[in-house]
């Protein structure tokens, strides 16, 4: 599959050396980014809080908006306090580095590299169930440890949804402390759009859930939730005093935007609900209900849409001596006439 390198932003339809292209790639899952009502947020906070906001948090001078969004994600999110940050790499390795002094780390396969230790790399081509076993099997042979775990919410390479209740048996036997990247439930994963945090808060551990909040929540920003005394914590590392935050304008247009949200993520669900019966009967796609993104493995296809007029998202993972991942994207900016005519085409396909 060829690159496509564009001048222009990226929407449902990209035009690129004379031809326009059906989109189904990326991670704008809420389509955010193309509502024109939302830029309109973004406008209305930049002409009140500037373009950008350079100074570091702890500054004598503060914008009351980076509180006041921290605030109102955690509590929507069931956590006590959020941390935001001016991206989710950013989030991600500063949670870690407020708790990588434990005894022991697990790490589940294709985990975040935003929150992985620098001399682990979780197995590849390990399943999540497997990994899940060896987790709960060692926990029995173990006398009481800390452990720090660590996994992804939602894995957007398989279209998989992670369940972490199984945790409940670890925790009860060992000090637990469980750092989830969100970067891909976010918006998604849930009945709101505020990620996992209140699926995980009844375990017996400590929960921390940090991520990007760029991808469905079209914000260029991360955060991290977690509690008060894990904040303090963050709040005294070079990395927090020394990074400025993200432009304060998009934080403005979150707070203002919640019915653009949800009904951008109902959109969603319609479009998930119409493409999955569409495409009823095609061998091959792995989906899981809920989540916008649609695995195949058939290499042929990629190219056979790229000349029927469709990007999807294909690349060889975790290498390039590795199969490629073929997946098709869907977003709330998908029209029906866009997802009935992808679907025709793989049906010629199949």
């Amino acid at each position: 599959m060829k690159h496509f390198e564009l001048d222009q932003k990226i929407d449902r339809l990209i035009h690129f050396e004379g031809r326009d292209y059906h989109y189904f790639s990326g991670t704008a899952y809420l389509g955010i980014g193309m509502n024109p009502d939302f830029h309109s947020k973004v406008y209305e906070g930049m002409k009140r809080f500037g373009l950008n906001h350079g100074q570091s948090r702890g500054n004598n001078v503060r914008l009351k908006i980076y509180d006041d969004f921290e605030s109102f994600f955690a509590e929507r999110a069931g956590a006590e306090s959020g941390i935001v940050m001016s991206s989710g790499y950013l989030a991600g390795s500063s949670a870690l580095q407020s708790c990588i002094n434990s005894e022991l780390i697990w790490v589940a396969p294709n985990t975040h590299p935003a929150i992985l230790p620098s001399h682990l790399i979780p197995d590849s081509s390990q399943s999540f169930e497997v990994w899940k076993e060896s987790c709960l099997e060692e926990s029995r042979r173990l006398s009481s440890q800390e452990i720090l775990i660590l996994g992804n919410a939602a894995d957007p390479l398989t279209s998989t949804i992670h369940d972490y209740s199984w945790l409940k048996e670890i925790g009860e036997k060992h000090s637990v402390q469980l750092l989830i990247d969100d970067s891909h439930a976010f918006g998604i994963v849930s009945e709101g759009i505020f990620g996992t945090y209140d699926t995980l808060k009844t375990l017996p551990v400590e929960v921390m859930v940090s991520g990007s909040l760029g991808k469905g929540l079209g914000l260029p920003a991360g955060i991290i939730l977690c509690s008060e005394e894990r904040k303090s914590k963050i709040k005294k590392l070079r990395v927090y005093g020394g990074a400025s935050p993200c432009p304060p304008a998009y934080l403005f247009a979150f707070l203002q935007s919640q019915d653009i949200y949800f009904s951008q993520k109902e959109k969603l669900k319609q479009n998930l609900a119409s493409f999955s019966q569409l495409i009823q009967g095609i061998p091959g796609m792995k989906n899981t209900a809920s989540y916008p993104v649609f695995v195949f493995e058939e290499d042929g296809w990629v190219e056979a849409l790229e000349q029927a007029g469709f990007i999807i998202s294909s690349f060889h993972y975790p290498t390039e001596k590795d199969p490629r991942i073929n997946r098709i994207v869907i977003s709330a900016f998908h029209k029906p006439e866009d997802l009935e005519l992808l679907s025709d085409n793989l049906h010629k396909l199949a």
